[in-house]
């Protein structure tokens, strides 16, 4: 049986995330759903879900405090390859530093700030909060099967903040707020959504369910 580690470290919203991952591994058969702040867990898990909800500086902080945890996610994510999703905050904190309130410094493993949204149209409320449509700006294993742009699924969104990649080509897709904002971003075995998939319904499972068939 392989498994998926949900890592617990006090700023994801574990509950909704867990249930909907749970649901999809049902439907596939033979994958085990882990919540778990033990690293040695997340170790010895085939796919690491990241999740993440509030600031980043309060989540990178958690992280940090949660001890091993970050060396066992280089361990495994980075030098070990192993399929790693990262979802809102949780997304954020692949980036090289957040610039909310403070800098402080992200996991770096993509280039790039989490800025604040300045929407064109000043009507616009923050944060960005509700339903959008994305465009994918490349294929991925992750969105396959899943229908953008203005027709498209729809994805549900909430936040003040998104990553601007220094590297476009790690950008995979976009949704619109007054300009485009980043919704994925990925390389390798790593992929990132600012969209919370577990509240996404029919896109969201589908990206679950990419997810745990993905072998990059």
């Amino acid at each position: 049986m392989s498994s998926v580690a949900i890592i617990d470290y006090g700023a994801g919203n574990l509950h909704s995330a867990a249930k909907a991952f749970e649901r999809m591994a049902r439907a596939l058969g033979g994958v085990d759903i882990l919540v778990t702040a033990d690293p040695e867990q997340v170790r010895q898990a085939d796919r690491i879900m990241l999740p993440g909800v509030g600031a980043f500086a309060d989540c990178k902080a958690g992280l940090d405090a949660v001890l091993g945890m970050i060396e066992v996610l280089e361990e495994q994510v980075i030098r070990g390859g192993k399929p790693f999703l990262g979802v809102c905050v949780g997304m954020q904190l692949m980036a090289s530093e957040g610039r909310e309130k403070a800098v402080t410094a992200g996991l770096g493993w993509i280039p790039g700030a989490v800025e604040r949204i300045r929407p064109s149209d000043p009507q616009l409320k923050i944060p960005h909060m509700g339903w959008n449509t994305i465009t994918k700006t490349r294929p991925h294993a992750l969105l396959e099967g899943i229908p953008d742009g203005p027709d498209g699924l729809h994805a549900y969104f909430v936040h003040s903040y998104h990553l601007v990649t220094e590297d476009d080509a790690m950008r995979i897709a976009i949704t619109d707020y007054g300009g485009a904002l980043t919704a994925c971003v990925g390389r390798d075995n790593l992929f990132g959504a600012q969209f919370h998939p577990e509240k996404s319904q029919a896109l969201g499972l589908r990206l679950i369910d990419n997810f745990l068939r993905w072998t990059p």
